[in-house]
Order: structure tokens, then sequence, then C-alpha cells
């Protein structure tokens, strides 16, 4: 196993748009798969309906998001951002869940070879009721480590 340097740490963030989530609530940690996107600067965005997974954050802002790719066992790397929730409001809401739909869309056409339209293709968030939070994880700190075995 080694570690990995942080321009391959951001190399994986770029190369993805699927995570999990690692936030506290009601002094438990949790874990939730999302849809986000890194912004090539020191955020990650993403959003999500009113609820549980909001409200912990609002209440606790510390959080962590992994990021994986996984071959098998013996070939795998992984990055893991720690930071703070920030929720985003009017204009500025727009201006990220805008940046967040079309970055997600260049990563899937980019490293997925696969054409998508709609934000519906590629996040389940769009069919939430209510009111939607988009917020960002301001990364505080970034490290990796990988597995790759030849043979």
């Amino acid at each position: 196993m080694e570690t990995l340097q942080a321009r391959e740490c951001i190399a994986l963030l770029n190369e993805n748009y699927i995570g999990h989530l690692a936030f506290i609530a009601d002094e438990k940690p949790y874990t939730v798969p999302i849809t986000y996107y890194f912004d090539q600067k020191d955020s990650i965005i993403a959003y999500a309906g009113e609820g549980f997974k909001i409200e912990a954050m609002r209440k606790n802002s510390r959080v962590a998001l992994q990021v994986e790719q996984i071959e098998d066992v013996k070939n795998w790397r992984s990055v893991m951002v720690q930071g703070h929730f920030e929720e985003a409001f009017g204009s500025e809401a727009k201006f990220l869940l805008q940046e967040f739909a079309n970055g997600v869309k260049n990563v899937i056409s980019q490293h997925h070879h696969q054409h998508v339209r709609f934000i519906s293709d590629f996040t389940s968030d769009v069919y939430t009721r209510g009111t939607t939070s988009v917020y960002r994880i301001k990364i505080k700190e970034m490290f990796g480590k990988k597995m790759v075995q030849v043979g």
C-alpha cells in the first residue's frame, strides 16, 4: 500500500462524481453515497433535499468525503477529503447548482465516455420533494492511499 501524492488525490476527485459523505448526527457517524463535483479549487459541490443529512450538517459542519476506484482487492485508489459543510443561498446557490450540473456532465463525458443531457441522468435528488439545499464542502485536508499490484 502506498500514499497518494496530492496530484493523485486531485486526479481521483476529478475523474469521479460519486462518493461517500460522512457526517455526525445525534453523536453517531453516518455515511451515505452522494453525487458531487470537485470545483478544481478548494471545494466539493453537492445538493440534497431537506432532511436528516442536511439538518445534521447544519448542526455539526465537520464532514468527510471518500472517493474510490476499485478494480479488485489488489488494485484500488482511495482519497479522503475532510472539511466543513457550507450551505449556499439565493444567487450563489443557483450558480453552484449550475456549476455542479455542468461539471458532473463533463466528468461523465470525459472519464466515463457516456453522454448525459439532464441532471436527472446522474442524480436521484431531483426527485426530492420540498426544498433543495445546495452546499459545498470547503476542503481543509485531503489524503489518499492506493494498492497497485501487477501480475
